[in-house]
Order: C-alpha cells, then sequence, then structure tokens
C-alpha cells in the first residue's frame, strides 16, 4: 500500500543521517501477519528467495529489460556513471556506530549494492547516469499489532536529465512495479516457511 511521505521521514531511521541531500519518492507498506519485533531477518529472507526481479510478473520484468535496454543504448548504466565511479558510495557516510552493524549481504545481482543492516533497517543503493537511489526497508509496528516492512525509495537526480528520467518512469512505478512488488513481497511473507535462514 502507498504512504504518504511523511510516514518515512517521521520515523527515527539512521538512514536520514546520511541522505539529507536525497528525496523522498516513494513509501510503501507490505503487510506480514503475524510479524513480530525480531522478524526482519526472515522478511528479508523470504525476499531474496522469492522477490527478485527475475521472478516478477511479466510486465514487470518486460520494463526492466527495456529499462536495462535503453540504459546499454545511451550509456547510462556504465561503472563510471555508478557507485564509485560518478558518484561516492553511501558506505563513506555511515556513522562509525554503524560500520560495526551486520553489513546488509550482497545478492550478487548488478543492481543494488549494499550500504548497512540493522535489525530494523536495510539500505541499498544504486547510481547511474540519471540518479543516485537509496533503498530503505525498515520494520515497524503496524496499527494492527503485527509488525510490517516499509520501503522508502530516496532519490538525488543527475540534473535535468535525472529529473526527466524519475518524471518519465512515475506513472510505471505507480501502476505497474510497486503494486507487482507489493503482491510478491507480501507472498514470500506467506510462504517463507522452508526457507534456510
Amino acid at each position: 500500500m502507498r504512504l504518504a511521505k511523511s510516514a518515512h521521514l517521521a520515523h527515527p531511521w539512521r538512514v536520514h543521517e546520511i541522505t539529507r541531500d536525497f528525496a523522498v519518492q516513494d513509501v510503501w507498506s507490505f503487510r506480514t501477519p503475524g510479524a513480530g519485533p525480531d522478524d526482519f531477518p526472515a522478511m528479508l529472507t523470504a525476499i531474496r528467495s522469492h522477490g527478485r526481479i527475475d521472478q516478477q510478473s511479466r510486465p514487470v520484468r518486460a520494463l526492466f529489460s527495456l529499462r536495462w535496454k535503453l540504459g546499454a543504448l545511451l550509456g547510462w548504466d556504465k561503472p563510471s556513471a555508478g557507485v564509485g565511479g560518478r558518484v561516492a558510495s553511501l558506505r563513506d557516510r555511515v556513522p562509525g556506530d554503524l560500520r560495526g552493524a551486520s553489513p546488509a549481504p550482497d545478492d550478487g545481482g548488478p543492481v543494488l549494492t549494499a550500504v548497512y543492516q540493522t535489525p530494523v533497517e536495510s539500505v541499498r543503493e544504486l547510481a547511474n547516469k540519471t540518479v543516485h537511489t537509496v533503498m530503505h526497508l525498515g520494520w515497524v509496528r503496524g496499527a494492527d499489532g503485527d509488525h510490517e516492512l516499509r520501503m522508502a525509495v530516496l532519490v538525488k537526480p543527475n540534473g535535468r536529465l535525472g529529473r526527466l528520467y524519475m518524471a518519465a518512469i512515475a506513472p510505471f512505478r505507480h501502476l505497474v512495479v510497486y503494486p507487482a512488488l507489493t503482491r510478491q513481497w507480501e507472498r514470500a511473507w506467506r510462504n517463507r516457511e522452508g526457507i534456510s535462514r
């Protein structure tokens, strides 16, 4: 379910300390019935096992495929435009007490790079010629008493190109990608039994 940006901004997440120059683009919540305060690692495991891009619906996979093809054609995704190239990693901004936190495992994929992970937060980043993006996953107590997953996407556009890019993909994010992701991640939570942790 889509939430107001204030749902992310009002919560005392540690990610605020390293993303002051980023704008919150989207905030979504995911139902995780029966989840308790210590179940965040189980949710992350479920997402890694059953929530990857290659397991998304056909329309979502088609949109990502089109995006990667455009990126290759226009040179958006060259290593020189990414984290460690055009922009420094947010890992360089992580406060000292978080540097010792358990690092978020990298999935081995090319999309998002781990920044840090705590018992209630996971932060990953991506940069290319258009934007520097942060995906923040957080674990909060919901209105029904169960804990739930919250996802916030924060963005720093790269000039006019980045602003145009974000405006162009907004309908696809809101009408196709995030609703499909919500269904998939909620299903991953429901089907988490048997996943090795």
